[in-house]
């Protein structure tokens, strides 16, 4: 599918997703609420002074009682199975406490007092603006249309519009109507032809003021008058209808204070939906596409939903109405369209400047001439022609690069390219490689660089004829003249010394101390290593791996074993002057596994042993790095350390740490301190390892504060891992340490590499980010890089570009293979330039767009109280679509919020970026968390933070036991929960298996072979293997989903009601946060409000 035609009539893009049946909301009405006085709006996202505090009637449940402790107190012990990827009490993204905030469902209205709307007051200096009230909110999204390209509108077609789906609790009951409409019978919204927006209302307008609850026809209350759009509860009408092309207008609803002028209807939004745009309508739920009806896998509302806009009790004013969460974009519905659009066919890569399909769209790559989007994605492929007109957008020009990205099976591996003596062809003047965008010149005797148009002479041993076209007769027999990604051979030119490298070597450091001993970690590493040794990366079809492996233990002295294959027992050497580390021995340190298979079983097997009995529980850190190092200078080779470690290193050394963790430091000026390495030695051990090749990868199993964030500077700076495992303990967490230790050793890596990014003339790259040291400008130094590690690019113009020639990209990737052989990775990608903005918005991509705004704010809080980062995130986002809203999209009124088609997830993804850990963390997530996560998302590729910014919610009875495809996601968000139905979370490093309290009995005794809800184990990791079609499925999906990922997600079963749960609903992210982080439907309202202001 073109991205500037109309979108097909494909199924609509916010699924409605109803209340399920019999589903008593969990932690909805009922509840005492914050006990704070009731203070005017505070920070965006604070409490809702609106809220109702009473108890609502007619709730069935009772305040929780005060048994459902915090999550983070004792009665989660450490190494309790409740906490993934973070432990005990780290919480990878979520907030708990014993008040539960008090919910109300979707439809719940925000509160009863009226707040005036924003028109054009003066802003006030607040991080954000209160919650909108509804006024507001229909003011601002009135019309919220998704615009793209400009182009005539197709006559429209009929608007599927009716009660959101989700209103169903606020409204009555509708029986068995899962219905969008609830117009009478053959009365349809008249529409207006010319432009793709509801036309002049009829005058059956002046119905009286509706009550705050109403019921439909269909379950016998009175006959809803006729009115162009559904009626919701505090709806008003009255006065005459007003024409206008592109939006609705009505009168303001009786809530309003007198003379406040409202645009846009009171009901939900009207078609979101560019009338330059040739296309659907937007339906009520936010989609394009012909109205559907229900969807196959999602029942009706129930019958029997708490009525909260209907309750009887005293007379109140009219509440303003709140937003349909199915009426605003849905991420679910995109990807779904996304897949059935572009999933079939191959993406073929010839054409300059084609977007991709979505990282969540399975699609092969064949390549033709451009780099695989699994090698380099960008936010925009269609970029400016000039500085001018990209400062004016504000979308940042970026690429997201992973050299060495893995490939599915049916797709072959870059081919390698040998020149001989002379090795790869390049512009004399830039050093661009050869390339399938040069161009040959005088019957192919010379080329012309296309990226600095310099005329270089062909050498002798390349010439070849061209044909008719200019093209030569043999481009497509040589990789480097017809594909976008393709390896050299590099000659020893490319080498260090002027000599070719040895293979790499793995040094294995493990911490002998108390608690690494008393945990049981260093018997189950020992036990593991001995098989894991067979498996060490090698290339191709080499018999055995190259790679030569030596063995460290330590505690506060450093411990080197000789296990030369002729001697019949290891031999252990201890270095006590930790202050002046060197190596004691080189002949047998580093060796050939299968040479010295006895020696190192030997060692493996006594390592636990000599240390059982240690008291010794200090550690030192940077000489352990520094020995790994030297002995990898002494044997004249490159290679990864592998360090094992369990505390903060409090010994006497050189990189002594102290506990500096503090609390009262957050939402201060000296936050950022927390994100900053405690002292500068580790940056200069870094400096040095990455001068000798010397990778490191960090395997952390601390029970405490260990500084994450001064610990992570080596293997961040060396382009290595950090995994951490708090509280340890070898029955919960086996399996998760052991799965991500077998794929870390077997990874395949580039060893000792440097890679540099050249742009043609008029752009070039500005900034990098990403898990690498720079010593210059333009070299990212690696001194390891693997499958999963990206570095992301910023470019900048310096120059006009031109139309005709585009933009081209060329990542070079000079690096050592795990054979020792050295390499040149060589990736293309020319990229479309465009002297109109709407070509720019028509060709950006969000996913990418969100990985680089979240690597750039993640950086930022190295430097910048994190409040002024948030700021400047929400700030660039609404220049991004002001800009649009003012040069891209048809006239309307200013109450409409539009989005371009290809943008319109920005702000719901951007508001999940602003609500992680890192910028806005809860009370229990610890500061060791927050520098894991930011270095984390430092270096993940576009369908990691896609992911983890916005989890996948997948429902597992709705769909046929049967069938073997993944069951379809449904958005984020409480509402969408059922409490008859079970759910998986999944964010890339967390997984949790949801369970409603009125599961069928059957589903609990086929999944966790125990006979009701209340004997599942809350907090379990694993589920019992069982013979029947549904537990195979659900653990078969389990383990697909951890074949996705790069590192394993370890289960927690969490039951609805139970303490546990907060810690699930974290990742519920459409939801307003116990964090202060705003809802999507809370954060739209705000980003329009911004809008609206850069507008005026």
């Amino acid at each position: 599918m073109n991205v500037n035609q109309s979108a097909p009539p494909v199924p609509p893009f916010g699924q409605p997703q109803p209340v399920y049946t019999g589903y008593h909301q969990s932690s909805y009405g009922g509840q005492p609420g914050s006990t704070a006085p009731p203070t005017p709006y505070g920070a965006y996202n604070g409490p809702v002074p609106g809220y109702q505090q009473t108890p609502l009637p007619g709730v069935s449940r009772a305040p929780p009682s005060s048994e459902a402790p915090p999550v983070s107190t004792a009665q989660a012990p450490c190494g309790q199975a409740a906490y993934g990827q973070f432990g005990q009490g780290d919480v990878q993204n979520g907030p708990s406490s014993t008040v539960q905030m008090q919910r109300f469902p979707g439809s719940q209205p925000f509160g009863s007092v009226p707040l005036a709307p924003v028109v054009s007051q003066p802003t006030v200096l607040q991080p954000y603006g209160p919650p909108p009230t509804s006024a507001q909110v229909t003011a601002q999204l009135a019309g919220m249309q998704i615009g793209g390209a400009v182009a005539p509108a197709l006559p429209p077609v009929r608007l599927g519009y009716g009660p959101p789906t989700s209103l169903a609790p606020a409204s009555g009951s509708y029986p068995n109507s899962g219905l969008y409409g609830s117009y009478p019978q053959g009365q349809a919204p008249p529409l207006s032809q010319a432009q793709g927006h509801l036309g002049a209302q009829p005058p059956q307008r002046s119905a009286p003021p509706q009550a705050s609850g109403f019921t439909s026809p269909a379950s016998g209350g009175p006959p809803m008058p006729s009115v162009t759009g559904p009626l919701l509860p505090g709806q008003g009408f009255g006065g005459p209808s007003v024409s206008q092309p592109n939006h609705v207008s009505s009168p303001p609803p009786q809530a309003l204070p007198p003379g406040t002028q409202m645009t846009g209807p009171p009901g939900p939004p009207p078609p979101m939906h560019s009338s330059q745009q040739p296309g659907y309508q937007l339906q009520q739920n936010g989609s394009f596409g012909p109205a559907r009806g229900p969807q196959p896998n999602y029942g009706s509302p129930y019958p029997g939903a708490p009525t909260f806009g209907s309750q009887p009790g005293p007379p109140q004013p009219l509440p303003p109405k709140r937003l349909d969460p199915d009426a605003i974009p849905s991420p679910i519905q995109v990807i779904e369209d996304d897949r059935n659009n572009r999933g079939s066919e191959p993406f073929v890569t010839g054409v300059r400047g084609q977007v991709p399909p979505l990282v969540t769209t399975n699609f092969l790559v064949k390549d033709q001439g451009n780099a695989s989007p699994r090698y380099i994605r960008c936010t925009s492929y269609n970029i400016p022609c000039t500085s001018d007109m990209a400062k004016q957008a504000q979308v940042p020009l970026a690429a997201v690069i992973k050299p060495l990205a893995r490939l599915p099976p049916e797709e072959a591996s870059p081919y390698v390219v040998d020149h001989g003596e002379s090795g790869p062809l390049r512009c004399n003047r830039c050093k661009a490689y050869m390339c399938p965008f040069m161009q040959f010149v005088e019957g192919g005797r010379r080329f012309q660089c296309c990226f600095c148009s310099c005329i270089n002479d062909v050498p002798p041993q390349y010439f070849q004829h061209l044909d008719h076209t200019g093209k030569r007769v043999d481009a497509y027999d040589r990789p480097e003249l017809s594909l976008g990604s393709y390896e050299f051979l590099a000659t020893v030119d490319y080498c260090k010394n002027n000599k070719f490298p040895s293979p790499p070597a793995f040094i294995f450091m493990i911490d002998v101390s108390y608690n690494a001993i008393r945990s049981g970690l260093v018997r189950l590493l020992c036990e593991e290593l001995k098989s894991l040794l067979d498996f060490l990366p090698r290339e191709g079809g080499a018999e055995e791996s190259a790679i030569r492996v030596g063995f460290v233990t330590y505690n506060k002295v450093l411990h080197f074993y000789n296990v030369k294959s002729s001697l019949a027992q290891p031999q252990m050497m201890v270095v006590s002057d930790v202050a002046d580390m060197f190596v004691p021995l080189l002949d047998g340190f580093l060796v050939n596994v299968s040479e010295s298979r006895a020696v190192i079983t030997s060692l493996l097997d006594q390592i636990p042993e000599m240390f059982a009995d240690t008291r010794e529980t200090e550690t030192v850190f940077a000489p352990v790095i520094q020995a790994g190092m030297e002995a990898l200078k002494a044997a004249e080779c490159a290679g990864k350390l592998f360090l094992f470690h369990t505390s903060l290193p409090i010994a006497e050394a050189p990189g002594k740490l102290k506990n500096r963790d503090d609390r009262k430091l957050i939402n201060t000026d000296k936050e950022k301190t927390l994100f900053q390495p405690q002292t500068g030695a580790y940056q200069t051990l870094a400096k040095e390892c990455v001068a000798q090749g010397c990778s490191v990868d960090l395997f952390l199993f601390p029970n405490q504060y260990v500084d994450v964030a001064t610990l992570s500077v080596v293997p961040q700076l060396t382009g290595g891992s950090v995994y951490k495992y708090a509280c340890f303990q070898v029955e919960n967490d086996q399996e998760r340490f052991l799965s991500d230790l077998r794929r870390d050793v077997q990874k395949v890596v580039g060893f000792d590499a440097v890679m540099r990014v050249r742009t043609s003339t008029g752009i070039r790259a500005v900034d990098f980010f990403g898990a690498f040291y720079m010593s210059n400008t333009t070299d990212v130094e690696l001194a390891g890089l693997d499958g999963d590690k990206t570095v992301t690019v910023e470019f900048k113009h310096d120059d006009r570009l031109n139309e005709e020639s585009g933009a081209l990209l060329q990542c070079a990737l000079l690096y050592t293979s795990c054979a020792g052989q050295r390499r040149l990775r060589i990736h293309n990608l020319a990229l479309n330039c465009c002297t109109q903005l709407a070509d720019l918005y028509r060709n950006c991509e969000t996913d990418t767009l969100i990985n680089y705004m979240a690597k750039f704010a993640y950086r930022g809080v190295l430097n910048s109280p994190v409040k002024t980062v948030r700021d400047t995130l929400i700030t660039q986002c609404a220049q991004i679509l002001a800009c649009y809203r003012k040069n891209c999209a048809s006239p309307s009124s200013a109450g409409q919020l539009i989005l371009p088609e290809c943008m319109k997830l920005l702000p719901v993804y951007l508001n999940c970026v602003l609500k992680s850990d890192v910028l806005q963390p809860g009370a229990e997530v610890t500061t060791d968390d927050r520098a894991y996560v930011r270095q984390l998302v430092t270096s993940m590729d576009v369908a990691e933070t896609n992911v983890f910014f916005y989890p996948r919610l997948l429902p597992l009875t709705k769909s046929p036991i049967e069938s073997a495809t993944e069951p379809p996601a449904v958005r984020a968000s409480e509402e969408r929960l059922s409490n008859g139905d079970i759910y998986l979370l999944e964010n890339g490093l967390n997984l949790f298996l949801w369970v409603g309290a009125s599961v069928q009995q059957g589903v609990v005794q086929s999944l966790f072979s125990v006979s009701s809800f209340s004997q599942i184990t809350s907090g379990l990791s694993v589920l019992p293997v069982l013979d029947n079609p549904l537990s195979k499925k659900v653990r078969g999906l389990i383990d697909s989903l951890r074949a996705q990922r790069s590192r394993y997600m370890k289960l927690i079963v969490v039951k609805q009601e139970d303490k546990l749960e907060m810690l699930f609903k974290h990742f519920l992210v459409e939801d307003k946060s116990l964090s202060g982080g705003a809802s999507y439907v809370d954060f739209l309202c705000h980003m329009h409000k911004e809008i609206r202001q850069l507008l005026s």
